[in-house]
């Protein structure tokens, strides 16, 4: 079906093509020290973006969008006709469009709360997958959080560095997750790359937090951050859970999709490291369609943006995942 579309490109075997990257039965001892190298990055991949992933200046807001199949496998090669983007159900015209890999600035944000002893190996595992992913030109920083949050890395360049913080963490506490989501918020306003990105691994909703849920959706609508979450949930009735914990899924899926980013739900945790891979991946596969605004009015308000796909010939039903929205710039 593929071979009328030369130019369009399943990535389907994301392990092999990735140099580095250890399969899941190539698991690597918690115990032992694991050096994490970036792949290089390819000269021609190089692109210069403006200074945000949805950056609103005098002329141009920048949505980044990624493409999956039915299977679930990421879809390159589309071009710029094969997208419609609205804004307030308003079609917009798209007057910039690059698919390369970008540098990222990238959180992690790692649970280490008493329920995660059991998982913290394959986590931590997980953690070194996705960063092998990474490219030469990112930059790192690490939240760990059990009864409080902590920064525990600030923005890096040595994977060394955070895999060192990974290798001591023990397993104790309880679970401010969003207290240690919006302190990587935080921390994401002093990036220097023009994409930014979020990575949690967690195991539950919150059972500690100051702060509430309302002001996480909140600042997660104002921020200029994509959010992918890996949930490590035990099966309803496995233990006694609180109403918090209960909802940590339906959570953590409702502020990764209103970024463009994406929760990945997981029941055996040694699917880690191959979904954190893919997550690593994805990052690297996304379309950037920009365009000048109709309502051109500097009014602060939230806008929200669909975008729409343009089915190629010969494939099955594509999916989109976009950033929902953006806050226009007051007066």
């Amino acid at each position: 079906m593929l071979a009328s579309h030369p130019k369009l490109c399943l990535i389907s075997a994301i392990f092999a093509s990735l140099p580095g990257v250890v399969w899941a039965a190539d698991v690597v001892p918690a115990d032992s020290k694991v050096a994490i190298e970036p792949r290089a990055k390819l000269e021609q991949n190089k692109v210069a973006l403006p200074h945000s992933n949805i950056r609103v200046d005098t002329t141009l807001v920048l949505i980044p969008v990624t493409v999956t199949d039915p299977l679930n496998r990421f879809v390159t090669g589309l071009e710029k006709e094969n997208f419609k983007l609205f804004e307030e159900k308003k079609e917009q015209e798209i007057v910039s469009f690059t698919s390369e890999d970008a540098p990222l600035s990238i959180g992690l944000v790692f649970d280490c709360s008493g329920s995660m002893g059991g998982k913290l190996e394959k986590s931590r595992e997980a953690a070194a997958q996705f960063f092998k992913t990474a490219n030469l030109e990112d930059e790192f920083f690490l939240v760990q959080f059990n009864d409080t949050a902590d920064l525990v890395e600030h923005f890096t360049t040595s994977l060394e560095a955070i895999q060192n913080h990974l290798t001591f963490t023990q397993s104790r506490g309880r679970t401010a997750l969003l207290d240690a989501i919006l302190l990587a918020l935080d921390e994401m306003k002093k990036a220097k790359n023009p994409r930014k990105a979020l990575l949690v691994i967690s195991d539950g909703g919150d059972n500690t937090s100051r702060y509430t849920e309302t002001e996480l959706k909140n600042r997660v609508k104002e921020a200029d951050v994509q959010i992918y979450a890996i949930g490590i949930y035990e099966p309803i009735g496995a233990r006694s859970r609180t109403p918090e914990e209960m909802a940590g899924p339906g959570l953590l899926t409702e502020i990764s999709e209103q970024t463009g980013g994406r929760q990945y739900p997981v029941n055996n945790v040694n699917e880690l490291p191959d979904i954190a891979a893919k997550i690593g991946v994805e990052l690297r596969h996304q379309y950037m369609l920009g365009y000048s605004p109709q309502n051109a009015q500097r009014d602060g308000k939230y806008r929200r943006v669909e975008v729409k796909l343009i089915q190629p010939r010969g494939l099955g039903p594509l999916r989109a995942f976009w950033r929902h929205g953006y806050y226009a710039p007051p007066q």
